[in-house]
């Protein structure tokens, strides 16, 4: 069943292997047939993040140990496939890339699934694809086509209707950010009264675990560079620790119960001297460089528990939605470009200028 009738050839940005911004096309291509279990969405809004970024670019290739931004300016130079670059190893190139999806139900497969039709919806992008209790996934826009196109098709076990008063922009600043803060923060039991330290606060995922922990009654510190800082301290980070700074002369040792590290690089090794015994220490991506300084001493002798964070658990998306919903968090978007612009956009998001997310407009 559709509510409209569809076009049978839509535009949409096709991923065409690993290197620069060439290898993002803007062309028409097919609407995706739904087939039993599935929905087609229209793409209202797409957010933006690392993923798409570091996949394009092969970053998560073994082979690879600089910073995101050291890579891309090697791939703008030297472009070369990574067999083993993508998310869950290789990327079914060309793919349409976009995890962040604000969409609207127009067609479906099954009458079951009638009370769908017309609604808008957030697409949960990691799937659990053997249940909630086995950490392998499949991911939208990794594994098979995402949402930087006109029309995405889904299964309909992995939209949830939303209803609130935010833009179809606001709605795609949520799902990659903040379900990936939220699972940390689950994972790590973060809970009322914790002294919890967030790299990287002014980004998508920083920003949103700020929002998330105060949420939970966490005393939050963020680091984040001066010029941005009034603006973390906006949506609720307690203290702030300037990046650029000694962040031991600044916080001391021992000074929390929780960190927050999409960071990673040459700073990891100052982070397990920041943690109290018993301390966790909780990542899902590693911007700085993902080969670090790792002292075991600090790590045993401490007690600090490693969690490493990539699949979402059963409860994330169901406590966005009625985070969302109960007015309890707030859209983080920064600025909205046309689809066809992506490579602007990209360009731009990779200086790091701003707070929150950029979001794309079929």
């Amino acid at each position: 069943m559709t509510s409209q009738n569809l076009p049978t050839d839509m535009m949409a940005i096709v991923t065409t292997g690993n290197g620069g911004y060439d290898k993002l096309e803007y062309r028409k291509v097919p609407v995706p047939q739904i087939s039993k279990g599935e929905v087609l969405l229209r793409v209202l809004a797409a957010g933006m993040n690392n993923t798409e970024i570091n996949t394009r670019l092969g970053w998560y290739s073994q082979s690879v140990t600089d910073s995101t931004d050291a890579l891309g300016i090697e791939q703008s130079e030297n472009q070369s496939h990574k067999a083993d670059g993508g998310w869950n190893e290789a990327t079914p190139f060309p793919i349409i890339q976009g995890t962040d999806c604000c969409g609207e139900v127009v067609s479906i497969a099954d009458d079951d699934h009638n009370h769908l039709l017309g609604k808008r919806v957030l697409v949960r992008a990691c799937m659990r694809t053997n249940g909630f209790d086995n950490p392998q996934t499949a991911w939208m826009a990794s594994d098979f086509d995402g949402a930087f196109a006109q029309y995405v098709k889904v299964p309909a076990s992995e939209i949830f209707a939303v209803d609130c008063e935010w833009s179809d922009a606001e709605l795609a600043t949520i799902p990659c950010a903040y379900a990936t803060a939220e699972t940390m923060l689950h994972r790590a039991n973060c809970q009322q009264g914790d002294r919890v330290l967030v790299m990287g606060a002014s980004g998508g995922v920083g920003s949103a675990v700020v929002q998330l922990a105060k949420l939970r009654g966490a005393i939050v510190t963020a680091v984040t560079t001066t010029n941005k800082a009034d603006r973390v301290r906006a949506i609720g980070a307690d203290n702030i620790l300037d990046r650029n700074a000694d962040l031991i002369a600044q916080a001391g040792e021992e000074a929390f119960d929780l960190i927050v590290d999409n960071v990673a690089g040459p700073s990891f090794g100052d982070m397990l001297k920041l943690l109290v015994r018993g301390g966790r220490y909780t990542s899902s991506g590693a911007i700085a460089g993902p080969v670090v300084p790792l002292d075991m001493r600090d790590m045993y002798l401490k007690d600090i528990t490693l969690i490493g964070t990539t699949a979402w658990d059963e409860p994330v998306f169901p406590n966005l939605v009625s985070y969302i919903e109960q007015a309890r968090i707030r859209p983080l978007l920064a600025k909205t470009f046309p689809l066809a612009d992506i490579a602007k956009a990209q360009e731009e998001f990779s200086q790091k200028d701003f707070v929150g997310n950029f979001v794309l407009i079929p």
